[in-house]
């Protein structure tokens, strides 16, 4: 099931048979449901076989006493209630209400279609390009635009030079409507993924240094653990790759770990990965016993770039005094291998990335480097991992624990 056909069977789901579900699911009572959304049983039995069949799947059992979730109905229920309150959340803090009950009752009348449309003006920029993206006419788009504002009681949309376009806080509401909706994908991956059928896409971000130095030692396992799996690797920089992280663009990150704001991510630091001064092999500077900060600016240094965590211990190091020359910033690797193979450069590494480094750098005795970056990987907060991401974190964690325990056993061999 590639990501456009379940994004499909996600959209032809309506949010009134989601409701609908939710309500049977937690009442465990077609009757209680019906009552609850004001519906008669017929209407909602007819929508729930409908939800079923999109889905291959019986999601309730009926019985004389009720209707009860099913092993596969109960984990499409737990995504079926995260969306919901998710949107609810998404609502409130747009400031659309002040309450839970208000803001139930706003979702409650929002449409799938209205969502569709909201997120295609976002992703397109403008009406005209999003009817068009959508194959519906301009007037019909407009509709569904103004019904989501008219819910929402709050302006999301503004007029300037280009047209109609969605507000700062409009887009803000957006992402969050799109994560919510996310969740639809996941239950039904989720229940493919409990019959064998497939396991899952997971899209990882390899932040820059570190990150794509812990997937290479984490993917061949599991992989092996998960041949089917579809893997799919992202690299940007630090500050993009936090943005595809809070759109859901990525599952998760893996790398050294950014300082993060607001509370909508989460750090889990897996181990403490100091910085090391690093050169070539036979650079005059691994001839000194005591080396100080005078010496290493006496040559060139690549850095990294502005904002990454290496460039802020390098400008923490010479804090005070006379920079060393820093003609080059960058975060790969390789080039930074190659920048240092046979010229008299400095750079930092972190410990982690010198266990498995093969460019043949070596550490100067010089430091420690304050401060020291951990390793480890960010998540949105409150994200539920599927079954499949769980594997990897618990892969993630033993790679990263036995690292740290490899760069001990070596610093402990240099030292004796």
């Amino acid at each position: 099931m590639n990501t456009e056909h379940l994004k499909e069977r996600a959209a032809a789901i309506s949010f009134r048979q989601l409701r609908l579900f939710e309500s049977v699911g937690r009442l465990s009572s077609v009757r209680r449901g019906s009552d609850e959304c004001n519906l008669s049983q017929p209407a909602v039995t007819q929508a729930l076989g409908k939800l079923e069949a999109q889905l291959g799947e019986q999601l309730l059992e009926r019985r004389t006493s009720g209707s009860y979730l099913t092993p596969v109905g109960r984990v499409f229920h737990l995504r079926v209630q995260r969306c919901f309150s998710q949107m609810e959340s998404a609502v409130m803090e747009l400031g659309a209400c002040s309450g839970a009950h208000a803001a139930a009752a706003i979702v409650n009348r929002i449409s799938r279609p209205q969502v569709r449309c909201f997120l295609a003006i976002i992703d397109h920029g403008t009406f005209p390009k999003a009817a068009k993206a959508l194959g519906l006419t301009q007037t019909s788009l407009q509709r569904a635009a103004r019904d989501l504002e008219a819910h929402l009681r709050t302006t999301i949309y503004f007029r300037s030079a280009a047209g109609v376009m969605v507000s700062p806080e409009g887009a803000e509401f957006g992402r969050k409507l799109r994560l919510a909706t996310q969740e639809i994908e996941w239950g039904i991956r989720e229940i493919a993924m409990a019959h064998g059928a497939e396991s899952s896409r997971i899209v990882i971000g390899a932040l820059p240094f570190g990150g794509t130095v812990l997937l290479a030692d984490v993917l061949d396992g599991f992989l092996q653990a998960h041949p089917s799996a579809d893997v799919r690797i992202v690299t940007e920089g630090a500050a993009e790759m936090l943005k595809r992280l809070r759109s859901g663009d990525v599952d998760l990150t893996v790398g050294i770990v950014q300082e993060t704001t607001g509370d909508d991510l989460r750090n889990e630091r897996l181990a403490v990965t100091p910085y090391r001064v690093v050169c070539r092999p036979n650079h005059p500077l691994t001839r000194k016993a005591n080396i100080t900060l005078e010496n290493l600016a006496g040559y060139d240094w690549v850095v990294g770039a502005e904002g990454s965590s290496r460039r802020a211990c390098f400008d923490a190091l010479f804090s005070g005094r006379a920079k060393p020359k820093a003609p080059i910033a960058t975060s790969s690797l390789p080039i930074i291998r190659h920048l240092l193979a046979d010229k008299d450069r400095l750079t930092m590494m972190t410990t982690y990335e010198l266990v498995h480094d093969s460019g043949g750098l070596v550490p100067l005795p010089f430091g420690p480097i304050k401060p020291s970056p951990s390793i480890g990987v960010t998540m949105r907060a409150g994200w539920l991992p599927t079954a499949l991401h769980n594997d990897f974190l618990a892969l993630l964690r033993l790679r990263v624990a036995q690292s740290a325990s490899d760069a001990t056993r070596s610093a402990g061999s240099r030292a004796a």
